[in-house]
């Protein structure tokens, strides 16, 4: 490779570092108030529920559009038209609050609950940054990209706590110093867009490694992907009962936390899954993806489950950062998983095919968490779903899967 081209190579991957930060930075500003900055504007707990479905259908819908035809249509545009809907969904939510226009700048627009990856983003990314590392160094490289990701999810969680708080000390009233969130969001979005207008025609797949009349950009691989698509669905329809947005309602609910509060205690867990994704590349080097992926996962659902049995919210917090600590180390080692099973000409389809499949999940259990959230009597449920759901994901996973084993794997184990 030239050295003019190494030096592109080397700037595409900072710049899309870069804008991972952005983003989930912008991710995690708006998750913790989101589901409060909608109590402000009137909205009951179950219509939220409705609300955060709709945002994951929508999101499931435009990212398989996006990513299967992303490498056909234009990495680079597939990127930019996601920060374009992130800043179509902060206008309106900032502007109104008509349960009609905010359904459908949450159906079209893109908006994380979670504080979690939504929107073609992670696919492209996943796709462009493959086919630039060896087989050998991938796992390595998407736990640092995953480290930068939930570091930047922690600090904007903890920025929008403290500054909702100073704020409202301040004088303003709650729903203005949400607001304000919102419209950093949309501003965050555009900074994200300056940055993917920076890559250069590198990350770009090649013409000839496209092949035509793919099934959703898969030829190979398809059944793999299906399954482990199957599979992952399960996992992100029990992560749907826990995403922040339905974490600060509950402890806002249980503890009467404060929004400073709220912001600290997802700063933490997001710093404590960030630290734990470069231990997910090292677990993994000796003992494999799929033996990483479940044998962390588990551990972490059981833990998960016993977060409403604390007597305190200081227990309950400590629970939950010691469950984050462990829980993210499936997600550097399930990405690097996906990518290593399939061609080449398939990763940009089989990133996007095994998101939508999350969303999928994802976005069939807000509304049934929203009406639990909603009576205290049911609240707590919301951790047994899922923690139980996961761990059936577990089980299944490593049951289908262990004898499977990436291309590097099997080449050590032949070696052996």
């Amino acid at each position: 490779m030239p050295d003019t081209e190494l030096t592109y190579v080397a700037r595409d991957r900072v710049l899309l570092f870069i804008g991972r930060a952005i983003r989930m930075f912008a991710y995690g500003f708006l998750a913790v108030v989101l589901g409060l900055y909608l109590r402000e504007r009137g909205h009951s707990d179950t219509w939220i529920g409705f609300l955060v479905t709709m945002t994951l259908l929508g999101d499931t819908v435009i990212s398989l559009w996006l990513t299967t035809a992303a490498d056909r249509f234009g990495r680079r545009k597939t990127l930019l038209i996601g920060a374009a809907l992130m800043l179509l969904a902060s206008i309106v939510f900032a502007m109104t609050g008509n349960s009609l226009l905010l359904v459908l700048a949450a159906t079209i627009g893109v908006i994380s609950p979670s504080g979690y990856e939504v929107g073609p983003f992670l696919a492209v990314e996943q796709a462009s940054l493959s086919h630039v590392v060896s087989g050998e160094r991938r796992t390595s490289v998407f736990a640092w990209y995953n480290l930068v990701g939930t570091l930047a999810t922690a600090v904007g969680a903890l920025a929008a706590g403290h500054l909702a708080h100073q704020l409202q000390l301040r004088g303003r009233t709650p729903l203005e110093s949400y607001q304000w969130i919102v419209v950093g969001y949309g501003i965050l979005g555009l900074a994200m867009a300056g940055v993917f207008m920076m890559l250069s025609p590198h990350v770009e797949a090649k013409p000839a490694q496209v092949k035509p009349n793919t099934l959703l950009g898969l030829h190979k691989s398809r059944g793999v992907i299906f399954k482990l698509s199957s599979f992952f669905a399960i996992d992100a329809f029990g992560g749907g009962f826990v995403v922040m947005t339905f974490l600060s309602l509950w402890f806002k609910s249980k503890y009467q936390t404060t929004d400073a509060w709220l912001g600290n205690i997802f700063f933490g867990a997001n710093v404590l899954a960030a630290v734990s994704a470069l231990s997910a590349s090292w677990l993994a080097s000796r003992i494999g993806l799929i033996n990483t992926m479940v044998f962390t996962h588990l551990p972490s659902n059981i833990l998960l489950m016993l977060v409403p049995f604390m007597p305190n919210v200081q227990l309950a917090v400590i629970l939950l950062w010691v469950r984050f600590s462990i829980s993210q180390m499936d997600v550097p080692t399930r990405q690097s998983y996906t990518m290593a099973v399939v061609d080449p000409d398939e990763r940009s389809a089989a990133a996007g095919v095994t998101g939508v499949a999350r969303s999928v999940g994802a976005m069939l259990a807000p509304s049934l968490a929203g009406r639990l959230l909603s009576s205290p009597a049911t609240m707590s449920s919301i951790f047994f779903i899922a923690g139980g759901m996961k761990i059936i994901y577990d089980v299944l996973l490593y049951r289908s899967f262990t004898a499977v084993k990436p291309p590097e794997e099997a080449a050590g184990h032949a070696k052996k």
